[in-house]
């Protein structure tokens, strides 16, 4: 027995609500946990609990809301440095999750230490919020963008290259750990070592991987990482940054108002170390508390075991989908994620996306942020199932009926 088959996976269906009800008359599967995960009762209770008992403004107020308030916002922040191994919590900024994440670094540390000439080193798998912020930093100063290359539909990074485009003029290093289309894990350890021997700045963007396996920023040696809670069972709306202090500390403000000052007089401020630096304004204060509830969910379950559970879901999918005549499968053969992107012959993806809803199949179709990604592919867009631990293979079992069905509609 593997260590997945430890946990009782039906019994946590019972935490999720919203997986028990029919859509269209069918029951739900819902295999759109790349674009966001549900969310436990665990997690709803408490954002109730903090609306319902301790809501006010954190950090300025001396009143006993207040005050619980800011403990329960300073815990989750703690609670985050330990999920994923960061060395103190002051390296941990609240953002609205991933993309505020990056364009936080692009704007606050990127204008800062980015001038004309310099190489901003991607990879062609990246999410429009891997790309775009870095694209407007080099408007802004100069630089130039450089693409890691992919190999074909397998979607591996060709690594072989690395080297190569490693150059002494690459200033960052910015790249996804797991493809939100491809399904590709990539090898942050590796990606982030090669990059700190030649003095990089290395940015690992985990919005697909936090929730799914373990992470450890120091093990990882990365300087930045972005997490975006709502899709690792927390609330929209909340994610964060992590960076090593010794480069918050050099970073200016992203935002200027209230709360990240230390002075403020009519001609100029001076502002306070990291993260505070970085947290202009009220903050979103229900949304930590709703992912530090979401982060103690997650790894009572253990994320080891996610992410094995996640892997074997993967390898199910896309060995029941290689079943279907004229499909087109997109990512990597063996060791992907928990996702399948798929083409069904020359139909379009948001017709299979549309007709699977019809039969109470959430799946997503289009380019997924990913438009860079589908040209060199050669395609337009792709059919995607994205799968949580609380999916079955059963369910992968329906999925493969209906796309048959899918087929036989359109007469292929």
């Amino acid at each position: 027995m593997n260590d997945s088959q430890k946990v009782d996976w039906s019994a946590l269906r019972k935490d999720f609500p919203i997986l028990n009800q029919q859509v269209h008359g069918q029951p739900l599967v819902y295999f759109d946990n790349a674009a966001t995960s549900q969310k436990p009762r665990q997690v709803v209770q408490a954002l109730v609990n903090y609306y319902e008992r301790d809501n006010a403004n954190v950090h300025r107020g001396l009143h006993e809301l207040s005050n619980r308030a800011t403990k329960a916002f300073e815990a989750a922040r703690e609670r985050a440095a330990k999920f994923i191994n960061a060395r103190q919590s002051d390296e941990i900024i609240w953002t609205r999750g991933t993309t505020e994440a990056i364009n936080l670094v692009a704007t606050a540390w990127g204008t800062k230490f980015i001038k004309a000439g310099d190489v901003i080193l991607l990879t062609e798998m990246e999410h429009h919020s891997n790309i775009v912020p870095w694209q407007l930093l080099a408007q802004r100063t100069g630089a130039k963008l450089a693409f890691l290359p992919i190999i074909g539909d397998i979607g591996l990074l060709d690594l072989a290259r690395l080297d190569e485009f490693l150059t002494d003029r690459v200033k960052l290093l910015s790249f996804v750990h797991i493809s939100n289309a491809l399904g590709t894990i990539n090898p942050v350890v590796e990606l982030c070592e090669r990059a700190r021997r030649k003095g990089i700045t290395t940015f690992v963007d985990a919005a697909q991987s936090a929730g799914h396996r373990p992470l450890d920023v120091q093990e990882i040696g990365c300087d930045f990482l972005a997490v975006s809670g709502h899709k690792m069972c927390g609330p929209t709306g909340i994610g964060f940054l992590y960076g090593r202090m010794e480069l918050l500390e050099q970073m200016p403000p992203y935002h200027g108002g209230g709360e990240m000052i230390l002075t403020a007089d009519y001609h100029k401020s001076t502002y306070k170390v990291p993260p505070h630096r970085f947290e202009a304004g009220t903050p979103d204060i229900s949304g930590p508390i709703g992912l530090h509830a979401a982060m103690d969910y997650l790894d009572a379950i253990g994320r080891d075991m996610i992410s094995e559970h996640d892997q074997q879901l993967g390898a199910y999918a896309y060995e029941k989908l290689m079943g279907l005549d004229k499909i087109r499968i997109f990512g990597p053969h063996v060791g992907r994620a928990g996702l399948v992107s798929f083409l069904l012959n020359d139909i379009h993806a948001h017709d299979v996306t549309e007709l699977a809803n019809q039969k109470g199949i959430a799946l997503r179709g289009g380019h997924h942020c990913t438009q860079p990604l589908m040209r060199k592919l050669g395609v337009e867009s792709t059919s995607r199932a994205s799968f949580y631990f609380y999916n079955t293979t059963a369910e992968i079992d329906r999925l493969f009926d209906v796309l048959k069905e899918i087929q036989k509609f359109f007469g292929s």
